[in-house]
């Protein structure tokens, strides 16, 4: 009989989502982007100086602000600037795989992308498809949830909490962390001792505020709209790794366009490490920049209530954090997700390194998972 009550309680959630997704898409009234969509994503940065060894270069990015190096440096022209008459095109994504299956198709040259699409891009392909060149940001996930259904972790059994998609990063790390606590989840349906219900993060405000959902683990900005809905913050997933940080985007680029065009790839480093800097330096513009760069993508701009702490809790920089990398691919296996996958090459790092010394800055590491 619990088993049935459980399967009903799945169903009803699962139709109540499809229904909040229906209505989301319907009257396009979420934040973020909407849809993939090719060009004119950013801004068009006039193009001036020499053309490096290819005329365009290919971009893509989520309209999320863990994806604000991309957003803020195209906003700002310093990619345009570092590439001279090298021209840009952009393509916006809602999901890793999606963007994944761009770069394969060579739809795009190169991306940012979270760590799990990465890694199983990069696995599926037997090694062949993509190089992670770069880090981009860490951290800024959050489980949050209804303080009138959960006010402490041992209180998630027998809950809903929604992740983005399944085999997402932040559906993996969830797993793993229930993994860890000792409870019991199918990770291909979700149902278990706690119920992980997959939703677009375009439409988990509305599930939130349904009730179809008691908490969800999610990036920003959607952890910072469920709070200025009500909810509140249970877990930084920060605070579960060594000097709280962990990958939560990297830059990947095409093996063949890298080959083909190491001089572009490296110029986009060069504009990806002085974006980094200039939100350092300019935090308040920064964040507005990314806001304004989420609008001109197709999405609605996020309110100031919603941006500052989201943007506050998200660290860029130019280190892909490797070692933590290694350790998400272990969480999926232990998730139940993947089986134990072989990252060895995953890394080039030399482009990298090169800008960073050429700046005075320190060289970083690809934990032994770097090009033979």
């Amino acid at each position: 009989m619990a088993s049935l009550q459980t399967s009903r309680s799945l169903r009803a959630t699962a139709a109540a989502v499809a229904a909040l997704t229906a209505v989301g898409l319907l009257s396009a009234c979420s934040y973020g982007s909407k849809a993939d969509k090719t060009a004119n994503a950013a801004p068009a940065a006039a193009t001036s100086g020499a053309k490096l060894s290819a005329d365009t270069v290919k971009i893509g990015y989520f309209a999320n602000l863990t994806h604000g190096t991309a957003l803020v440096g195209l906003q700002e022209g310093l990619f345009q600037k570092e590439l001279g008459g090298t021209q840009i095109k952009t393509q916006v994504f809602n999901a890793g795989p999606s963007e994944i299956e761009a770069l394969n198709a060579g739809s795009i040259d190169i991306g940012w992308v979270g760590p799990s699409p990465a890694i199983n891009g990069y696995v599926q392909s037997n090694s062949s498809n993509l190089k992670i060149v770069g880090g981009s940001a860490s951290g800024g996930v959050a489980l949050v949830v209804n303080p009138a259904k959960i006010t402490s972790l041992d209180e998630l059994k027998g809950k809903k909490i929604a992740t983005p998609q399944l085999g997402n990063t932040q559906d993996v790390a969830l797993l793993n962390y229930l993994a860890g606590k000792g409870f019991k989840e199918d990770p291909q349906s979700g149902a278990g001792d706690v119920s992980v219900v997959r939703t677009d993060n375009k439409v988990t405000p509305d599930a939130y505020s349904s009730g179809a959902i008691d908490g969800a683990w999610v990036p920003e900005p959607t952890a910072s709209t469920l709070v200025s809905k009500g909810a509140k913050v249970l877990l930084d997933e920060k605070d579960l790794w060594p000097n709280k940080q962990f990958v939560i985007t990297n830059i990947i680029v095409s093996q063949k366009f890298l080959k083909a065009h190491p001089d572009v790839v490296e110029a986009v480093l060069r504009g990806s490490v002085k974006t980094n800097a200039f939100i350092k330096a300019n935090s308040d513009k920064a964040a507005q920049d990314a806001n304004a760069a989420i609008k001109a993508a197709g999405g609605n701009a996020l309110p100031d209530a919603v941006l500052a702490p989201a943007w506050k809790s998200i660290d860029f920089l130019d280190d892909p954090l490797a070692a933590t990398l290694q350790s998400e691919a272990d969480h999926a296996v232990t998730a139940g997700l993947l089986k134990k996958p072989n990252i060895a090459g995953i890394y080039d790092l030399a482009p990298l390194n090169k800008v960073l010394q050429a700046a005075g800055q320190p060289a970083v590491q690809d934990a032994g998972l770097g090009a033979p």
